[in-house]
């Protein structure tokens, strides 16, 4: 019972977190809560005390990005807004039925305005509300490939999550026609390669740790949550200042930075 209780607090904080689980204070939290149980339980079973003997294996930690390192986030073939060639790339691990995703949205969209020549975002879809979020994912792949990627992303937000979430197969439709979409086409690729693409996105991001959204590596640094432009701009300018050190140097130019500094240079995995 006291596990129980415990357990209940704990997973009700991270519930309240919103859709950063596992890769938020609050699920390190949890999990140090889980360990100190099982440590009680198995001294409580085997008769131990504060001293005692036998106390239960601890809960092995889950691997996380750490902040300071930089991770070779692969960017190709994924959809992305802002300059082809920027300085900073924001590789973001979203989903369109995480409320932390939404709002974080018009902040980004804020960055690539005050950034507009030096930052590229580029989207990976991440699901944690797959009943809900799969369908739009898959939509937006779809979009992606008919080159109506920014516009298709834009409403699902604004007429499928701020209209109580309404990602129904009829209203996904409705928004792929509204933009402009090749239905024909948009049915095929929901059918063919778009279910494909969208789990590729979530085993990817996995690999480098992602366990909730919204997720951002920039230029393969990880920073995780929401919040104002304000929290991402100290990251930004601090990588921007790195980029103009570098560039010119060595040939690295600022069409290949990216490559030269994050895919060559950084962790492959975690």
């Amino acid at each position: 019972m006291m596990r129980m209780g415990l357990l209940f607090l704990a997973t009700l904080s991270l519930s309240l977190s919103g859709c950063t689980r596992d890769d938020s204070k609050m699920a390190e939290k949890l999990d140090q809560v889980i360990k100190k149980q099982d440590e009680m339980i198995g001294l409580l079973q085997k008769g131990g005390g504060a001293g005692g003997r036998g106390a239960a294996n601890p809960r092995a930690q889950r691997p996380r990005p750490v902040p300071t390192d930089v991770y070779a986030v692969p960017i190709d073939g994924a959809p992305y807004v802002g300059n082809k060639d920027a300085k900073v790339t924001i590789v973001e691990a979203f989903e369109f039925a995480c409320p932390h995703c939404a709002s974080v949205s018009a902040s980004v969209a804020q960055l690539r305005k005050d950034y507009a020549k030096d930052v590229k975002v580029v989207y990976r879809q991440f699901l944690i509300h797959p009943q809900i979020a799969t369908l739009p994912a898959q939509a937006a792949c779809a979009a992606f490939k008919q080159g109506k990627y920014e516009q298709m992303y834009e409403q699902l937000f604004e007429k499928g999550y701020n209209a109580n979430r309404d990602f129904s197969p009829a209203n996904v439709d409705k928004i792929a026609g509204d933009v402009g979409l090749d239905m024909t086409r948009f049915k095929a690729d929901l059918a063919g390669e778009c279910p494909k693409i969208v789990q590729q996105d979530m085993a990817l991001m996995q690999g480098f740790g992602v366990g909730g959204t919204p997720a951002f590596f920039i230029n393969g640094r990880f920073q995780s949550g929401g919040g104002p432009p304000e929290r991402f701009k100290p990251l930004i300018e601090e990588e921007l200042k790195k980029a103009d050190e570098r560039i010119g140097k060595d040939g690295v130019t600022v069409a290949n930075y990216y490559q030269k500094w994050v895919l060559e240079k950084g962790k492959k995995q975690l």
